[in-house]
């Protein structure tokens, strides 16, 4: 790990090469001769016994070869997480909006997980769960490889219980009920475009209850409890209803990318989760410290 990162990795694949900076050039056309000359200079590009590789290093198929992700730039996130919780096997965190959990595309160092490495020294810390980036409230770290697949196992088996609120439209009289709390259940797939999910007709496959806790105005604030865990699951649901949530710039159309505007947070937050603790036997209850 460095600076909260860890390697990534890659096995080399079938193909001629003359040399090692000629492979890397071709894979990633987005980074520079001089830019993997200056990382292989410091040591930062090894094999898999950790031998340093130079641009003049040969090629051999099969290999596999370390190297860490950098940016030239990254978008500060003015937001911060919060510690919940932190035991020998647990880290629960309050996720802020717009931070994404893992590093990937252009953000490395602003992401939950790179921040909190660093902070708490841990190089086995990862995420049992996951928010979207745009996503606030409660997430689930695992600080012990040992004791991470019984926590792992509890999402498997569908026995947490999660509770989201979100802010959305006043759901009209029309083809849906209007006595809550109700079950919304419909089928998902993949859209058109790979970030984006839809519905078709079909066995539904994910699930989601619905409730009012208040009016506030034209909106509604609203208890969502997802007996699934469907991609982008309550933004399709609520979009599907007629009723997507405030500041969505997917659902129920995708709108042009934002790109660094922090302005509009989606109305989501990951208010509560809850589970019995495999380890202990005791029941385990975290509320996020936000509010929409």
């Amino acid at each position: 790990m460095r600076d909260g990162v860890a390697p990534s990795y890659l096995w080399l694949p079938e193909g001629q090469w003359p040399d090692m900076i000629s492979f890397l050039l071709e894979r990633y056309p987005q980074i520079s001769a001089a830019q993997w000359q200056d990382r292989m200079g410091r040591g930062e590009v090894v094999n898999g016994d950790g031998a340093v590789l130079g641009p003049d290093s040969a090629y051999r198929r099969g290999m596999r070869i370390f190297y860490y992700r950098e940016l030239e730039r990254e978008t500060p996130i003015p937001f911060h997480e919060e510690i919940l919780f932190q035991d020998a096997h647990l880290l629960v965190v309050d996720k802020p909006h717009f931070l994404p959990m893992t590093p990937g595309g252009r953000f490395v160092q602003e992401t939950l997980l790179t921040r909190l490495k660093k902070q708490l020294d841990s190089a086995d810390l990862t995420p049992i769960h996951r928010l979207d980036r745009e996503t606030a409230g409660v997430v689930i770290f695992s600080r012990q490889i040992a004791s991470r697949g019984a926590y792992q196992s509890l999402f498997q088996r569908r026995e947490v219980r999660k509770t989201y609120e979100a802010l959305a439209p006043i759901l009209r009289r029309g083809d849906f009920p209007l006595d809550f709390p109700f079950t919304y259940r419909s089928r998902m797939v993949e859209g058109e475009q790979f970030f984006l999910m839809r519905e078709e007709a079909g066995e539904p496959n994910s699930e989601t209850v619905i409730d009012v806790i208040e009016r506030r105005g034209d909106l509604c604030l609203y208890r969502l409890q997802p007996h699934t865990g469907r991609k982008h699951q309550l933004r399709v649901h609520l979009a599907a209803l007629g009723i997507p949530i405030v500041n969505d710039a997917f659902y129920p159309l995708a709108l042009p990318c934002k790109a660094d505007d922090m302005s509009q947070p989606l109305q989501l937050l990951a208010r509560a989760i809850d589970f019995t603790d495999p380890l202990s036997g005791e029941p385990r209850h975290f509320e996020s410290r936000r509010s929409l």
